[in-house]
């Protein structure tokens, strides 16, 4: 038995008509005809007497036809809670590196609260493998994560390049380093390091861009934001993607500032969702509103140097 079956068969109770019911349906008469036949079938009741004037209810029929509406009605009821489930929805869970450009995501936040005032969004930070597997789990609506240029992305999400980026030393606005206009391996390893935790993916971009060397001094730290705070205490330098420093309130402030690597490795901030998923109307929203937002993103401006 098949809600739509039940709805053919009221529709059929109210106008008195296969040929009115079919036509207000907008299928074919046979098709209804042969519909409303295996419903009655499965039943074991003709619950309409067909004639040359017409087709009307039988006994045993309205005695059922009560029984009809209700579940009509209760699946009306079941479909209104679906369709308002989808559209409101208490708390989205976004899962982040950190590395997400400042503006961008709050931004984006922002517009999204305006929209959906009685929707939490609850940011998340964790590694990129973490976040896949809670994309996978549900426990995430989307995940928000740099990768580098060539990375293979995995089939089962689907990704949006929000932001196009370099990589970037991030150093303490007094530091040395601000006096040129890019930076090369050998200035690099000439600092105290502070280096993203193994599983990162600029602690995988850094590993390759020094090809083994090591500087004499290394931090190390969970993220971003905690790296460009150290960065802030003098303990040393990190490389981070110039979406993840650019409008960062260390930056406006003046206590840090970046410079360009020599070095042409792309990196893209990602916006992932599973696939084959009915997503809610709300992460549908947040989506949406990252990628509009994304599309008005400057690209990041080299501070000036002092001298070369």
């Amino acid at each position: 038995m098949r809600s739509q079956q039940l709805e053919y068969l009221a529709a059929i109770a109210r106008t008195g008509s296969f040929r009115r019911a079919a036509d207000e349906l907008h299928i074919s008469q046979p098709a209804l005809s042969s519909s409303v036949r295996n419903l009655e079938r499965e039943l074991g009741v003709d619950i309409l007497e067909r004639g040359r004037s017409g087709t009307r209810v039988s006994d045993e029929g309205r005695e059922l036809l009560p029984h009809i509406v209700d579940a009509i009605e209760a699946i009306d009821r079941l479909r209104g809670a679906a369709r308002k489930q989808h559209r409101v929805r208490r708390v989205l869970r976004l899962g982040t590196t950190n590395a997400g450009t400042v503006p961008l995501l709050t931004t984006t936040i922002a517009q999204f609260r305006t929209l959906h005032p009685q929707t939490q969004v609850e940011v998340v930070g964790a590694q990129q493998a973490a976040i896949q597997d809670g994309l996978r789990a549900g426990s995430f609506d989307l995940g928000l994560a740099p990768c580098l240029e060539g990375d293979d992305l995995s089939p089962e999400f689907e990704a949006d390049v929000l932001v196009r980026g370099r990589a970037v030393v991030c150093v303490r606005s007094d530091s040395p380093l601000t006096a040129r206009s890019s930076v090369g391996v050998e200035e690099l390893l000439s600092e105290p390091m502070i280096m993203m935790r193994s599983g990162y993916l600029m602690h995988r971009y850094v590993h390759r861009l020094l090809r083994g060397q090591s500087p004499d001094i290394v931090y190390t730290t969970d993220g971003a934001e905690m790296g460009k705070l150290m960065v802030a205490e003098g303990l040393g330098v990190t490389v981070l993607p110039d979406f993840s420093v650019t409008g960062d309130p260390l930056v406006r402030q003046g206590l840090i500032t970046w410079r360009p690597l020599r070095d042409d490795t792309e990196v893209r901030l990602m916006l992932e969702r599973r696939r084959s998923v009915r997503h809610p109307d709300v992460a549908r929203d947040l989506h949406r509103l990252f990628v509009e937002q994304a599309s008005t993103f400057d690209a990041p401006t080299p501070p000036v140097a002092l001298v070369e």
